[in-house]
């Protein structure tokens, strides 16, 4: 887990330092806050955009396909977020397995709900082709 961080935040040092010089070259004195709220923005908008396209996409498909993208998403942050919790309170191991295992958690229980839903359709429809195929009287 530490060196998947230090490799995070080497990436994103290195790219804080270009723009860092970018900036200084275009003779803009902006602060580190201007900065985030320039980035932060611009990489927010960026991502939105996409997930708005997927998402346009998805829902002529699938509701439940956007339900569990956004169920996922929410647990990788929340997952990250115990393991920083650890590191930082000395309360366990930051380990990255313990990340991917929780999530693994989810994907075997989304595979269970998604099995039980379509078992439920199909009886419902079979229900629905006996009565239908019954001899009326």
């Amino acid at each position: 887990m530490n060196s998947a961080l230090k490799v995070i935040t080497g990436l994103v040092n290195y790219f804080h330092d270009k723009l860092i010089l970018l900036t200084h070259y275009m003779g803009l004195n902006l602060s580190d806050k201007q900065l985030h709220f320039l980035v932060i923005g611009f990489l927010g908008i960026v991502l939105f955009l996409i997930v708005h396209k997927l998402f346009q996409f998805l829902i002529r498909y699938s509701l439940t396909a956007i339900s569990f993208i956004y169920t996922f998403t929410v647990l990788v942050v929340i997952v990250f977020a115990i393991e920083i919790e650890q590191k930082i309170t000395g309360r366990g191991h930051m380990e990255f397995q313990d990340i991917l295992e929780g999530l693994w958690g989810f994907l075997v229980a989304f595979l269970i709900y998604v099995g039980c839903v379509m078992i439920v359709y199909y009886l419902k429809k079979l229900l629905v082709h006996l009565r239908a195929s019954r001899p009326k009287r």
